[in-house]
């Protein structure tokens, strides 16, 4: 499949003629052929048109239509073969098996939607039956879930793949019923106009209305608000930075009608070292946390950005192992060089806070966009007195914080910002100090694990991707796992409709075969 540098709106390849932008290899620096032509105010327009316009035929569309249509972009995906792969590392410095494995992620996410679509359970179809004879009398109430209208969707820098053009927010709306339009991301331009076809094609060959799907390209600022603003939208899903996320959000609650902004956005994703653990083995603990730290250039929004212990030999064991560790790590090619200057300068900010010691770096980058990790350290008492150690430093960097005992540790706990994950080391002797920080973390992070660490997102129906802010703008939702759905679906009561009215799913024989509740109760398909 040939890379033109056109956009996708509907079943039309346009060029945009407000500009031309390349792709740019991180490696190297240099710029990657061809141009693409950036999006003006009308192609924005055209897209939404064309979204709205298609989504009350879509949204109709059969359970088994949509999962099918989801199961097609998935082979597509796969079809693509090499010429994808070979695309996204050119564009982003990732490793082949890297990428290989997200593409994987990335249909493994389609196609869990497709289940989730069979299945309707996301629905929520209820009956309540008529009571004529009670006073008050109760009328016939039904209910279920519908999909929200047209979603706005962003690509992310850091998975050109799995947060992208065909990436969760994308296939958890069209599960939906809600038409998409992606903002693609200026960091992996060629592989989104790949997977973009895809999608185009999959529309075409499942007979849907075109403006089901669009993909757009244009610079951040300008086509992302323009397109948060068209009345047309209904939604949006966002991975990326705080600043952007807020300014999204901003411009969502300021339109005629507002809407539901569900970006994610920054987290630092604390790891409690409990004393246990700590004394058990602390040299192998310090080797994983490293690998997790470093791992894709420390890039990922489940990067272990903070480390929580007491004071100690154990400890001490832990830093002087994990500082050996990092020591031999070879410095990693970043994402793009706007990634990576905002990376060494807030290392740079980092050293410069008082009381903060540099422990330990990494190997010395040998090209202009590679990133050499870094570890540092420092009291509760300066963290607790420094907001700034709160912020995120994209990349693979971490902090190492020595609590003097435990009221020290659970004050850091309650202190910090909401975050997408907590990990809690602990052997059995620690479950009572354990016990007594759950409360803290199910109030601070959107999933807890023990015993592990959090760079690895399962796609599953169990997951939560998501947090209270800043990790999230909405801390009911998730952008990973089943759940995810819920972000683009509202409920609706029918009181007294007509039979032949009803949709299916609600209709008295349940010709759809869903579970549902019925007077309260639950009642499964026979």
């Amino acid at each position: 499949m040939q890379i033109n540098g056109k956009m996708v709106i509907g079943q039309h390849a346009v060029l945009g003629m407000a500009g031309t932008v390349r792709a740019i290899d991180p490696s190297t620096g240099a710029e990657i052929e061809p141009a693409f032509g950036l999006a003006s105010e009308a192609e924005v327009q055209q897209a939404c048109a064309l979204a709205e316009s298609a989504f009350d035929i879509y949204r109709e569309t059969t359970l088994e239509q949509r999962a099918v249509f989801l199961e097609t972009i998935a082979n597509g995906i796969m079809d693509l073969g090499p010429v994808l792969i070979d695309r996204a590392a050119q564009e982003t410095g990732l490793p082949r098996a890297r990428l290989e494995g997200e593409r994987g992620r990335t249909m493994n996410q389609l196609r869990l939607f497709a289940k989730v679509v069979r299945d309707g359970r996301y629905l929520s179809a209820t009956l309540d039956s008529a009571l004529p004879d009670r006073a008050p009398p109760r009328p016939d109430l039904r209910l279920r879930k519908i999909a929200l209208g047209p979603v706005a969707v962003f690509g992310a820098s850091n998975f050109p793949l799995a947060f992208s053009v065909a990436g969760g927010d994308t296939a958890s709306a069209l599960a939906a019923g809600c038409p998409v339009v992606v903002k693609a991301h200026g960091a992996h331009l060629g592989t989104s106009e790949l997977v973009a076809k895809v999608i185009q094609k999959a529309v075409a060959d499942c007979a849907l209305p075109e403006g089901v799907f669009s993909m757009l390209i244009g610079e951040g600022r300008h086509i992302g608000q323009s397109l948060v603003s068209n009345a047309a939208i209904k939604a949006v899903g966002f991975t990326g930075s705080r600043q952007g996320g807020v300014a999204l959000m901003r411009t969502a609650a300021q339109r005629h009608e507002p809407i539901p902004v569900y970006a994610e956005m920054s987290s630092i994703n604390p790891v409690f070292l409990l004393p246990g653990a700590l004394a058990n083995n602390s040299a192998a603990l310090a080797q994983a946390f490293v690998d997790s730290l470093t791992m894709g250039a420390g890039q990922f929004c489940t990067n272990p950005g903070l480390v929580l212990a007491l004071q100690g030999k154990p400890f001490q064991d832990f830093v002087d192992a994990a500082a050996h560790a990092l020591h031999a790590k070879t410095a990693a090619t970043m994402l793009t060089p706007g990634i990576h200057h905002a990376y060494t300068s807030g290392v740079v900010r980092l050293s410069e806070i008082d009381g903060v010691e540099m422990l330990a770096q990494g190997q010395h980058a040998t090209s202009g966009c590679a990133a050499q990790a870094s570890l540092a350290l420092c009291d509760a008492k300066t963290f607790l007195n420094t907001p700034a150690l709160q912020e995120e430093i994209f990349g693979p960097s971490s902090l190492l914080i020595m609590c003097s005992d435990i009221e020290q540790m659970q004050c850091i706990a309650e202190q910090i910002e909401g975050q997408l994950t907590v990990t809690v080391h602990a052997t059995a002797a620690d479950h009572a100090l354990a016990k007594s920080l759950m409360p803290i973390l199910e109030r601070k992070a959107g999933r807890i694990l023990f015993n592990g660490f959090p760079t690895g997102v399962e796609v599953s129906h169990a997951m939560v991707h998501g947090g209270p802010f800043p990790a999230t703008s909405d801390s009911r939702s998730t952008s990973v796992g089943a759940s995810a759905i819920d972000r683009f679906v509202r409920p609706v009561c029918y009181q007294e409709v007509p039979a032949d009215l009803l949709p299916a799913c609600l209709s008295d024989n349940n010709p759809l075969g869903l579970a549902r509740v019925v007077d309260g109760d639950l009642l499964m398909p026979r």
